[in-house]
């Protein structure tokens, strides 16, 4: 009788994540122009956009635990609505998504035990990605997932994370549910835990490409992104709404919208008197812009209202105006603005006619010295042949 052979389970081969986009039918021309056009948001140099590409060819996909408490999703939603097909790849299909309440398929006993066996299988290497705010009054009865408290939820995942991710502002800062009186005691991810890097993507929500960028950092270099002292990665948070609007030219010349139906409004002059905190904010709104670069808040007309800073809810009403910052005054119109400029070139040209001047001045007695220097030389010259 024939002897039976056992057959072994075939060991199938884990795509790298480039594998993976070939196999979705991605051209290796989309590829680089991805990591090309990732590259650009993220400030790198030629030599990081190579080493992007290098990393997206040969590893594999990352383990992520992606959890959500109190807030409404919106992060989620910015990041699965990116204009860029290779960006919900990040999510959806470049890095594993092992246990999310919000996208995942499984529900009850089949999502908890989907979560314990990634956080055994992965020790050391998932990245946990944290929505929301985690409340601590009452014992943290005000969000509870299986029977646990957000709280707990959050340090038994973390404890053997590489890194923490806290999408939006509700995670970053506690956003609305922290807002005075904050009846649930909500506090942000950074007051709750502590022993591994946490990167802050502010926002209410973030942008999708920036959500991105930060994922595909963590991927290429295997290291966290330099962040601010808000622990913002500076790639997008370094710089104010203020300084990349194209509504600045506006500010600096003294013209504002006095309300949301005037003249000026239908102008596009700045914000700034409506409360626009673009001057204060720091974010990547005006170069990344949303919804594939088309436009962002101020552009749509409506002022900025501070979504990626701390306590964004509680610094005032969001169409009361700021204090005064520098430049020209707030109050000046755009001919006393011109006035200013008009007298500030007259007595530029005035320095500049005493300066020529002077140095005309100076040259001649240089150049007269010079003179008799040659003319005393001269004279002596003739008295000695004499």
């Amino acid at each position: 009788m024939p002897t039976e052979i056992e057959t072994l389970p075939v060991q199938r081969k884990e795509e790298t994540i480039y594998e993976h986009l070939q196999a979705r039918g991605v051209s290796r021309r989309e590829f680089l122009s991805f990591c090309a056009w990732m590259g650009a948001c993220i400030g790198l140099e030629s030599s990081g956009v190579a080493q992007m590409v290098k990393a997206l060819e040969t590893k594999k996909r990352i383990p992520v635990i992606w959890l959500h408490f109190q807030e409404c999703t919106c992060c989620s939603e910015s990041f699965i609505r990116s204009s860029h097909p290779i960006v919900a790849d990040i999510l959806l299909d470049k890095i594993s998504l092992d246990y999310t309440e919000t996208l995942m398929a499984a529900s009850g006993h089949q999502a908890e035990k989907s979560l314990q066996d990634t956080i055994a299988k992965y020790k050391g290497e998932y990245l946990l990605c944290i929505e929301g705010s985690v409340p601590l009054a009452e014992d943290g009865v005000y969000c509870c997932i299986g029977g646990k408290t957000a709280k707990h939820i959050a340090e038994e995942c973390a404890e053997h994370a590489k890194a923490i991710i806290a999408w939006g502002n509700c995670a970053c800062s506690g956003c609305v549910q922290a807002a005075k009186p904050n009846p649930t005691d909500a506090k942000p991810i950074h007051k709750i835990l502590a022993g591994k890097p946490i990167i802050n993507v502010q926002g209410c929500p973030p942008i999708a490409e920036v959500m991105a960028g930060v994922l595909v950092h963590l991927l290429t270099f295997d290291a966290i992104p330099q962040l601010d002292n808000l622990g913002r990665p500076k790639a997008f948070y370094s710089r104010r709404v203020h300084d990349t609007c194209y509504r600045r030219p506006n500010y600096d010349a003294g013209l504002f919208v006095e309300s949301f139906d005037d003249e000026n409004a239908r102008k596009g002059y700045c914000l700034y008197k409506m409360g626009c905190r673009g001057p204060s904010t720091y974010n990547s709104c005006g170069t990344i812009r949303w919804n594939g670069g088309v436009s962002f808040p101020i552009q749509s007309g409506h002022g900025c209202i501070g979504c990626s800073e701390a306590n964004f809810w509680d610094n005032g009403p969001f169409y009361q105006r700021l204090p005064n910052l520098p430049g020209f005054p707030i109050e000046g119109t755009a001919d006393k603005v011109g006035t200013i400029a008009a007298a500030a070139a007259v007595g530029g040209a005035a320095v500049h006619a005493v300066m020529t001047n002077f140095r005309k001045r100076e040259g001649i007695g240089e150049q007269a010295g010079e003179n008799a220097e040659q003319a005393e030389k001269h004279n002596g010259s003739s008295d000695h042949k004499s």
